[in-house]
């Protein structure tokens, strides 16, 4: 006889619509699937847990009241903010998206990088403002011939976006304390990295010996006219440094810190500076994505297989 596995959510109702909702008759054909809830105190004892953002921490109380659970699959990407050690210690296995949410934060990287080196968003200020076109007087600085993009970290992101460059005449660093070896990229030491690249591309988790890593030190290094690419954490980032640096460099920031920045804030009036509303990540059709993986997981998961894209407990220190 077949066992059915129980299942419920645990996420917002924004986070619901958008990733689960779509592919709810997807997951209730390989499980018993029940109540979508941000309130855990609310969960049935299910053996299943459905996450997404919004999902508060998973505490050893919380797991106290639920006796039957063996699996968390997330619909997003970290787990750091809610599966806890309680998680880890009763042997809960956990799945992550956190590989289908990487490809849209690596495509609007390459995006960026491509854009900035034609200095697109500048060059049609410009226009704009000059109703006429420019002649060959264009410095030898505006291009994709021959840039080098330092990549720090080779995380997920990381990896991704040195994946997507290959077809470019790009050359391509990464710096990464823990990996020295990259498939299409040459790893250099840190401050290598920003003495040498004409862009570099920011992945780093935040972690406490993360914080302020992109310190003033480092942004000096830069040349003047590089670019500063954070899809990140906006703390990844020495912010006081960069506002006095933004005159020299340029900077694109999907990330601050916090997140919005004040109203005053001075890197809303640097044209050095273009800032976005955390949307590198997964939005629109791309939630669909997640949705998608997450039942992909599930259907493993009661077939008895592993996951594809398990989140190790071993590695929980080190995860974003």
């Amino acid at each position: 006889m077949r066992t059915v596995h129980t299942a419920a959510a645990a996420m917002s109702g924004e986070a619901a619509a958008a990733v689960l909702t779509p592919v709810l008759d997807d997951l209730r054909k390989v499980c018993d699937f029940g109540l979508i809830t941000q309130d855990l105190s609310d969960l049935p004892d299910v053996d299943l847990l459905v996450t997404g953002w919004g999902c508060p921490p998973i505490t050893a109380a919380v797991l106290d009241r639920l006796p039957s659970l063996k699996a968390i699959v997330h619909t997003a990407g970290s787990v750091r903010g809610f599966v806890t050690d309680a998680c880890w210690d009763r042997g809960i296995v956990v799945s992550s998206a956190a590989q289908a949410n990487a490809l849209p934060v690596a495509e609007y990287t390459v995006a960026m990088i491509l854009l900035s080196g034609k200095r697109v968003l500048e060059r049609a200020r410009e226009y704009r403002s000059a109703k006429q076109m420019t002649g060959y007087d264009i410095p030898d600085t505006v291009g994709n011939f021959g840039t080098t993009v330092g990549v720090l970290s080779a995380s997920m992101i990381g990896r991704r976006v040195v994946e997507l460059l290959r077809p470019y005449d790009f050359h391509v660093l990464v710096h990464d304390p823990f990996v020295t070896e990259v498939d299409g990229a040459e790893s250099v030491s840190l401050h290598e990295l920003f003495e040498r690249s004409d862009v570099v591309s920011v992945h780093t988790p935040l972690l406490p010996e993360t914080r302020g890593l992109v310190s003033r030190e480092l942004l000096g290094l830069l040349r003047d006219d590089a670019v500063l690419i954070n899809t990140a954490r906006g703390a990844v980032i020495d912010q006081e440094a960069l506002v006095d640096e933004v005159g020299r460099i340029r900077a694109v920031l999907d990330v601050t810190d916090p997140e919005v920045l004040p109203a005053d804030h001075p890197l809303w009036r640097h044209d050095n500076v273009l800032i976005t509303p955390h949307l590198a990540g997964s939005q629109g059709n791309e939630w669909l994505r997640l949705g998608r993986h997450a039942v992909s997981e599930v259907r493993r998961w009661v077939a008895g297989e592993p996951f594809r894209t398990p989140v190790l407990a071993e590695r929980r220190e080190r995860i974003a």
